[in-house]
């Protein structure tokens, strides 16, 4: 090897071969080191063919791909009805980016905010952002003020997509410091006074050659997670990594989505959130590649929900397991709600046996049940079941096409990667990985190791390759599927003046499937009114975020030598006094 790594060198370098012997020499172990982990047995590639990625961006490819649907309906709002073909789709989204370019001055990898709930504009917004060589960063719509703020200034957003509805939280945020572009979601909403309307860019007809020459490892959305730790960073998705991923998803024995022929039309109702990248690549990208009528809704309300279901009778749902507890557990949902089903996407948390089953028997049908596995860093899907073989109940699924993937001992990432039902950290790398994050050099560095993304997930497989995920080393709490770092929580709780020090965790809850929990020192002489602590959280951040799970005051907040917060000790104590 090391005579192997000279010969290169001296070629490939012009250099005299006794320096170059001297730096392969020196370089050796650690290409001993690569070549043992990435050819390990225990290092796992795909059993599926390799994928084929199209050199072209992401829009360009949608445009493409979803041109031949033509007058066929691509998405529909669930409450006004209102709807837009998939020729409309290309038209809009074209004519958007070439308004940003032409009227608001964008340039190439210039940062544009989507803060929106699940609305047929979406996806105009989000194709016609990449056509005008933007950048796309997606927001929760139920932020506050402050949330909002932090997340513009992260990201150096230029310009915000809102709902006219929504643009009173969003000038208290900012002020006049950026345009704002507002959609009218309701017949009777007038674009407010200050903001751009939305319909007229999307309905502009300018004259301006569309742009080229796309690097594909160029930043297309930038998403925030909170990763393995910290506060939420955002993640550096390019079009290859997102082009990846809806193929991945799209590989034969995989796709559950059939394409549109003639009359027959996969219906698929978004209550997942377009802004959540489950939501983003999994639902909206995946159903648009096949000609799918995606019906939209701004939340999740029970009663909107059943009438979805009811009136547009759904083929594909995907869902989140809360989303399943009530489609069993509600005495509003009856067989008659899921007869139209064909099958069914579960991801963002582990779904339960019992609830697979109880799920199938309301619905009194062979509704087929399919897990997945995945994170924003991954664009994400990484694992999912498939849809032709059986699977155990509580497996997350085989891995991807053109994705690898390792078991490591906890913390030791230079460790032998572990065998069959042997439960370590996960590690996968394949095309759909993050370039990085955004301006978290150090981050980066702790979550890319050797082009391998660190999950933070702990997970085992059986001998037939099943992967199942145990537990969540980042210790982030899932709120009906969506993320709520402890620290962010944290933070905000040590800011108020009688709070000393702060630790969150998530605890179980029937419904949410998580809640978070705080535990709280107060500051010496002072007394914490739990009431007001709460009121004074409650006020900065979104309904999700809140502190459901309680507030406890302690003495002390157990912490490790490093300072680092133990917060599986709380976790632990919490469980085994509430058993």
């Amino acid at each position: 090897m090391a005579g192997f790594v000279a010969r290169q060198l001296t070629r490939s370098l012009r250099l005299h071969p006794g320096i170059a012997r001297q730096l392969s020499n020196s370089v050796q172990p650690q290409c001993n080191q690569r070549l043992h982990n990435d050819m390990h047995p225990n290092v796992l590639k795909s059993d599926y063919p390799d994928i084929v990625v199209p050199e072209m961006p992401l829009h360009e490819f949608m445009f493409d791909q979803i041109a031949q649907y033509g007058k066929k309906i691509c998405i529909e709002c669930s409450v006004t009805g209102r709807s837009y073909s998939y020729d409309d789709m290309v038209n809009k989204s074209r004519n958007f980016g070439r308004a940003l370019r032409k009227k608001l001055k964008i340039q190439r990898n210039d940062v544009i905010c989507v803060l929106l709930p699940n609305v047929p504009e979406f996806p105009i917004a989000v194709m016609g952002t990449l056509a005008g060589g933007g950048v796309l960063t997606t927001m929760n719509p139920i932020y506050t003020p402050e949330e909002i703020t932090r997340q513009l200034n992260d990201s150096g957003a230029k310009i915000l997509i809102t709902l006219s509805e929504l643009y009173p939280v969003v000038k208290s945020a900012i002020g006049t410091s950026m345009p704002v572009i507002t959609i009218n979601n309701k017949p009777e909403t007038r674009t407010p006074e200050g903001t751009i309307s939305f319909n007229e860019l999307a309905d502009s007809v300018i004259d301006l050659p569309d742009l080229q020459d796309f690097d594909m490892s160029s930043i297309a959305l930038m998403p925030y997670s909170s990763g393995t730790t910290g506060m939420p960073k955002g993640v550096c998705l390019s079009h290859r990594n997102l082009l990846t991923n809806v193929m991945q998803v799209h590989a034969p024995d995989i796709n559950m989505l059939e394409q549109t022929q003639g009359d027959k039309q996969d219906i698929v109702p978004a209550i997942l959130p377009f802004f959540h990248i489950y939501g983003f690549t999994s639902l909206s990208c995946a159903s648009m590649h096949v000609g799918a009528k995606i019906v939209t809704m701004t939340q999740f309300i029970p009663e909107l929900y059943a009438k979805v279901l009811l009136q547009h009778k759904p083929t594909v749902l995907f869902v989140v397991p809360p989303i399943v507890i009530f489609l069993y557990a509600h005495p509003m949902i009856t067989k008659k709600h899921l007869e139209s089903v064909r099958v069914s996407i579960s991801g963002a948390a582990p779904l339960g046996a019992l609830d697979i089953i109880k799920f199938q028997q309301k619905a009194d049908t062979n509704i087929k049940v399919i897990q997945g596995y995945g994170l924003s860093e991954s664009s994400p899907a990484v694992f999912i079941q498939p849809h032709r073989e059986n699977t155990p109940h509580g497996s997350t699924g085989k891995i991807l096409p053109s994705t690898m993937v390792k078991i490591l001992p906890v913390d030791d990432p230079n460790g032998e990667p572990l065998g069959p039902n042997q439960t370590g950290e996960c590690y996968i790398k394949g095309g759909n990985v993050m370039e990085r994050y955004h301006n978290r050099p150090k981050e980066t560095e702790e979550t890319l190791i050797d082009g391998w993304l660190r999950t933070g997930d702990m997970f085992y497989y059986d001998e037939n390759r099943n992967f199942f995920v145990t537990d969540r080393i980042k210790e982030l709490i899932k709120v009906k599927g969506l993320q709520v770092p402890p620290a962010e929580l944290e933070e905000i709780l040590r800011d108020h003046p009688d709070v000393g020090d702060a630790a969150v965790i998530g605890i179980p809850h029937v419904i949410s499937g998580e809640v978070p929990r705080a535990y709280v020192v107060p500051k010496a002489n002072k007394q914490i009114n739990i009431d007001a602590l709460n009121e004074y959280v409650n006020k900065k951040v979104a309904e999700y975020k809140r502190l459901e799970g309680g507030i406890e005051v302690i003495q002390a907040v157990p912490k490790n030598p490093s300072g680092k917060i133990l917060r599986r000790q709380l976790k632990t104590a919490y469980l085994e006094a509430n058993k």
